[in-house]
């Protein structure tokens, strides 16, 4: 079967160098592996691969393909574990719904970017501040792959997740990607053996790149929201549904499913 997908061209890395260049960061292409390695503005090309780096390889579709003009990026970040080997740290970013090539560049480049910060500003950390807005507490897994929030603010944080709960996380699914590479949060109902409730409360995008900003204030609306119900009214509406009985008709938390 013929490809569908080009190795990176020479004016396709010249716009991804140039992409990332705009951001304020240092970037080569390594003509060997057919990649670019990015570093922070700070370290010399010649010390990149010393120290943390991020690796980024795309592709685009063949000329003649009908969507010849859409690529797909992904970017790694690494550190040295003992010469010649490399230990990787995690994904920085990835292409969630392929783009020109202009388009995804800039992306990757402000995804790269938002690593190489200091402090590293992280979408659940958005999340979290938007959370606190309105009093409310979020606790993470041991994993950092969503967050649970507890109908009853005095629940222990080590019993959070053992009672009902909301949890948030996003497609990815991480709390701790960057800004730049969040694709929406989804809300959903958990009982006190973890198993979802019904729909999600709350989804945002549809499998493509979010604001995260303003994503995590409108889910963190919802939650307030939600959770403002009468606790009494949900835990026997919600009681119920799990052994077969309807909602209660007139329950504010149905309502807003």
């Amino acid at each position: 079967m013929p490809s569908t997908t080009a190795p990176p061209a020479a004016a396709s890395v010249a716009a991804v160098l140039s992409a990332l260049t705009a951001v304020g960061v240092g970037a080569y292409f390594d003509p060997e592996q057919r990649v670019i390695f990015a570093h922070s503005a700070a370290v010399a090309q010649d010390d990149a691969l010393h120290g943390e780096h991020i690796m980024l390889r795309w592709t685009a579709c063949d000329p003649g393909h009908p969507h010849q003009d859409r690529a797909r990026f992904e970017a790694t970040a690494w550190i040295p574990d003992g010469r010649p080997d490399f230990h990787q740290l995690g994904t920085v970013y990835t292409t969630p719904v392929p783009r020109d090539l202009a388009s995804e560049a800039g992306q990757c480049a402000r995804a790269v970017a938002e690593w190489f910060s200091s402090p590293r500003p992280t979408a659940g950390a958005l999340l979290v501040a938007a959370l606190a807005e309105y009093g409310i507490r979020a606790e993470s897994d041991d994993v950092g792959m969503s967050y649970a929030v507890a109908f009853d603010p005095e629940t222990p944080s080590w019993k959070v997740r053992s009672g009902f709960h909301l949890s948030v996380g996003d497609r990815d699914p991480s709390i701790d990607h960057v800004p730049a590479s969040h694709t929406g949060w989804t809300v959903c109902v958990h009982d006190d053996q973890g198993e979802p409730i019904g729909d999600p409360l709350y989804i945002a995008g549809s499998g493509g790149l979010v604001d995260c900003a303003g994503d995590s204030a409108a889910a963190a609306a919802v939650v307030a929201d939600y959770l403002s119900a009468p606790v009494s009214r949900h835990c026997d509406c919600y009681s119920q549904e799990r052994y077969g009985r309807y909602h209660d008709s007139e329950c504010n938390r149905y309502r807003r499913l």
